[in-house]
């Protein structure tokens, strides 16, 4: 069992298809499609349902964790001797949901790798967060937006619809929406706002908090309702779809960053956009 076979089959696992994990590996399907027979034939198991659309089996779907397990202790392994010496401060500022929901392990990971290389962390919200990489206060940022066009400079990382979260019955056409919202100046928020004017719905706001988690519990208390990436979401959580309230833009997410030259800085951006397109 070998690194490449894990990746072909982690590929075809996440794309649901020979051909796009071929595009993805740089391969032929071919040579996808035999490192997964060699694999099946390893563990006697079938792991795939092959069809139009490819699926997993029961056991192809618990060798899945496997498979990510082995190749991620793989990267930490090949990061760790590749370069051990790796030395710096990095400036890294993100929203601080993000930080909640997606970076905690990253950022552990890469300390325990890189223990030289000192990470300086901080939360703010999304248009401070860029005022502030403007003034050189970071090496890399972490932005969400309304349009990829509004930071032409970043790598766009991914792109995703926002949804309206919590209590259905907290919608009633002849009262204002009570929201949940993060204080100005708020991406989320402001799309948001605009839709419902546009829309020619009231709301009034019944909580504001920059912190996800103090969100996360006012719409658990019924106080109100919010929105969030579609990823984001919890899954206890329930999610208010049109004509009930009107369809929200998607949101995109970008890495800055000012230099291409920094080794630790370049190294960070790796782990980030590893975890965040994975």
């Amino acid at each position: 069992m070998n690194i490449f076979t894990l990746q072909c089959f982690i590929a075809v696992a996440e794309t649901g298809s020979f051909t796009n994990a071929a595009e993805r590996l740089g391969r032929t399907q071919s040579a996808v499609s035999q490192q997964i027979t060699k694999l099946e034939i390893l563990l006697n198991k079938s792991l795939l349902v092959r069809g139009k659309n490819i699926l997993l089996t029961a056991e192809g779907d618990i060798f899945l964790g496997y498979a990510r397990q082995m190749f991620s202790l793989y990267r930490e392994a090949l990061d760790r001797f590749k370069d051990p010496e790796l030395e710096g401060e990095v400036r890294f500022g993100l929203p601080e949901n993000f930080a909640s929901v997606y970076l905690s392990e990253v950022l552990s990971h890469f300390s325990r790798i890189h223990p030289r290389i000192s990470l300086n962390i901080e939360c703010d919200l999304t248009l401070n967060l860029f005022e502030r990489f403007k003034q050189k206060e970071f090496d890399l940022v972490l932005v969400k937006m309304n349009r990829p066009e509004d930071f032409p400079n970043g790598l766009n990382v991914w792109s995703e619809p926002l949804k309206w979260v919590g209590d259905k019955t907290l919608v009633d056409y002849q009262k204002p929406i009570p929201l949940v919202l993060s204080p100005k100046p708020c991406v989320y928020r402001s799309s948001a706002l605009k839709k419902l004017e546009e829309s020619g719905r009231s709301w009034r706001l019944v909580f504001s908090s920059p912190s996800y988690a103090g969100t996360i519990a006012a719409v658990k208390a019924g106080m109100g309702i919010t929105v969030m990436p579609h990823a984001m979401i919890p899954e206890e959580f329930q999610t208010i779809d049109p004509p009930l309230l009107p369809k929200l833009s998607d949101t995109h997410v970008s890495l800055l960053k000012h230099t291409a030259t920094n080794p630790a800085i370049n190294t960070l951006e790796g782990f980030v956009l590893r975890k965040l397109k994975h």
